[in-house]
């Protein structure tokens, strides 16, 4: 899990950094880490989010492993699953 703040002392920093670990498949997936949710690196909802709030994953596991929980908007499928899970 990489926090997005910790990529750069600037926005143009962070910006190239991203980029490049997106580039090298090293991030797949976007994190809200103040409600642990994780989605797409498209979704509406991640990208309105504080730089300081969001945190990026290699992929699905890692996020999972970080306790974090799918998006319902951007994953619905994954998340009526996890949803399921819960309500055992």
């Amino acid at each position: 899990m990489l926090n997005h703040i910790d990529l750069g002392e600037t926005a143009e920093e962070r910006k190239k950094a991203v980029g490049s670990l997106i580039r090298k498949g090293d991030v797949t997936l976007g994190g809200y880490r103040k409600a642990k949710i994780y989605g797409l690196l498209t979704c509406s909802s991640g990208k309105r989010m504080k730089i300081e709030n969001r945190v990026f994953f290699k992929d699905e596991p890692e996020a999972l492993i970080n306790k974090y929980r799918p998006c319902g908007h951007c994953m619905k499928k994954q998340y009526e699953q996890w949803k399921k899970e819960m309500n055992k």
